[in-house]
This record gives structure tokens, sequence and C-alpha cells, in this order.
């Protein structure tokens, strides 16, 4: 592999505000990639999120800062046709789609924990399917006929969870529909883009100790540690960065096609490529929740998970 595997090569990153999104279309750039970058916090307009910090502007000029070339373009997914608009100027400006991440979500603040169903507030959990599933099927659905105009094109599905991790239930059932449903469209859309020799995964991070996870916990990236008081999983926390390379590797590797349909972590994704989080360790969060679950009562140790 060059410094640069990716140049000349055209993604979309959808949701790309903050987090694991803004992360991956920055390693996209870093890899020589032009990403076109969306989501709906501008430095005019903050959508209901809620966080003024973090912007899709600020993220297009990463990815240049990075090496590659960023273009951000503010899109709610869930309009049909500003994501039709979005993908028409890709299709104006470059010819090409050759990656296309959804990683659109901004559902945490409707998420209620240990409620159940019956408990739970309709529209709230309403929104977290139109935004975690909704919006990843209207972008696909749009920006596949490009996509897929030239073989060896992926469509990377960005969830909470391992396909193995996620058959238990997850905190709330609004919540556990939406990052399963990704989970399923990588496998199915895996299963089409084959016929025209693309593919398609499914890729999650771990503890991921973004910028809302951060404030969530009260503390900073300088002293994250001090999140394992709070929870002691924090140990095996990872920065954004650590899904974003890995992300990228993903994508230059030229044999990616092996891993059509499966669900990859973080984790998995560094050890298989090399690839290492910002301080150069490879946590393995959900590799470390499989050892609990496969030795009940045990506390299993935390060496040789990070």
């Amino acid at each position: 592999m060059t410094d640069k595997p990716l140049t000349g090569k055209i993604a979309l990153v959808a949701g790309a505000t903050r987090g694991a999104g803004r992360a991956i279309a920055v390693e996209l750039g870093a890899a020589g990639a032009t990403v076109y970058v969306t989501g709906r916090t501008t430095r005019e307009r903050v959508s209901e999120v809620g966080r003024h910090a973090e912007t899709i502007e600020e993220t297009a000029e990463l990815v240049t800062r990075a090496g590659g070339e960023g273009i951000a373009v503010p899109t709610d997914h869930l309009e049909v046709e500003r994501v039709r608009a979005l993908v028409e100027r890709i299709d104006r400006e470059q010819g090409r789609l050759d990656v296309l991440v959804n990683d659109v979500w901004g559902g945490n603040k409707f998420l209620d924990f240990d409620t159940p169903v019956w408990e739970l507030d309709l529209e709230r959990g309403l929104r977290m399917l139109d935004l975690g599933v909704k919006t990843h099927l209207i972008t696909s659905s749009v920006a596949l006929p490009l996509l897929v105009r030239r073989p060896g094109g992926l469509v990377v599905e960005v969830t909470d969870g391992t396909a193995e991790s996620n058959r238990a239930p997850r905190e709330n059932f609004y919540y556990d529909l939406a990052k399963n449903a990704p989970i399923r469209m990588a496998y199915l859309l895996a299963e089409e883009l084959k016929k025209v020799g693309g593919t398609a995964v499914a890729v999650t991070p771990g503890f991921l100790r973004s910028e809302e996870m951060l404030d969530g916990f009260g503390i900073t990236e300088a002293n994250w540690r001090d999140g394992i008081k709070i929870h002691r999983h924090f140990a095996l926390s990872e920065t954004p960065v650590y899904v974003g390379r890995g992300v990228a590797a993903l994508v230059a590797d030229p044999e990616r096609e092996r891993w059509a349909g499966r669900t990859l972590s973080s984790g998995q994704l560094a050890k298989e490529y090399g690839v290492t989080d910002a301080d150069g360790s490879r946590p393995d969060m959900w590799g470390y929740l499989a050892a609990e679950v496969a030795s009940p009562g045990t506390e299993v140790p935390m060496d040789g998970y990070r």
C-alpha cells in the first residue's frame, strides 16, 4: 500500500458531523480520497442533537488538512429530494461514487434506559427509527445507482454492536431495532452488490470516546481515564480515530469482498490491518464483552484486550 492508496477514490460519508462519521471521513481523506461529508449541523444551523461545537464544514476542513479533499454538503437524509440533490452533485462533479458510508444517527437524546416498550413514548421511539434506519434506506436507495455504475463499490453500514452481541436485547426496544437494522442491511446489500462487483459490510466501534460521550461523562480526552471510575469498561474505550483508521484500511483492501455481509468491529479491523488507536493501543471492547458472556460470574481480566 502507498501512503495515499485511496487517491482518485470518491467517498460519501453520510452523517459526518462528529464521532465515528467524522473520523472515518478524515481517515479516508488521509488516505487520499475525495470525501463528501454530510450532516445537519452547520456553522449557521444546529440540528436537534443540540451540539454547536461540531459542524460539517469543520469536518470537511479536517479531511482536507489530512491530505484529501473534503466537501461539506448540508443534508437532512430524511428528505429524499435533498439526498437526490446531493448524489446528483457528486455525479456532476465527479462522475462516480466508490464508497458510501452510512453513519447517520443522532438518536441518543431519545434513548430511555430500562423502560419496557409499553411505557416508552411512541414518537420518541419512531424518531429513533427514522434517524437510524429510514435515513440509511433513503441514502442507499438514492446513491446506489451511482455507486454501481463502476464495479468495486463498497457500502459501509455503521452501527453499534456486533451481529453476535446484538442477538441479546439492547438497552431500549427501538434502539435495538435501530442498531440491528444496519447489520441486516449490510447482509442484504452484500448479496445484491456481488452481482455487480460490489460489496457491503457493517462496522461497529467499541466504547467510543466521541465528543458527546466525553461530555456525558464530564471528562475530556486529556483525562479520559477518569471515566473508568464511572464505568469500568471505559478502560477499553477508544477514540473515533480507531474505527476511522480501520475503515480506511478496509476500503483500501483489494480483497475486501471476503468480508461481504459481515459485521466487523474496530478491534477486528485493527487486528486484520495492523492499525492502532491514536495512542498506539488496540482495544477490543466487543471481544472482551464476548469473553465476559462466555464466563458468567467471572471478572475477566482486561489484559490482552487493549
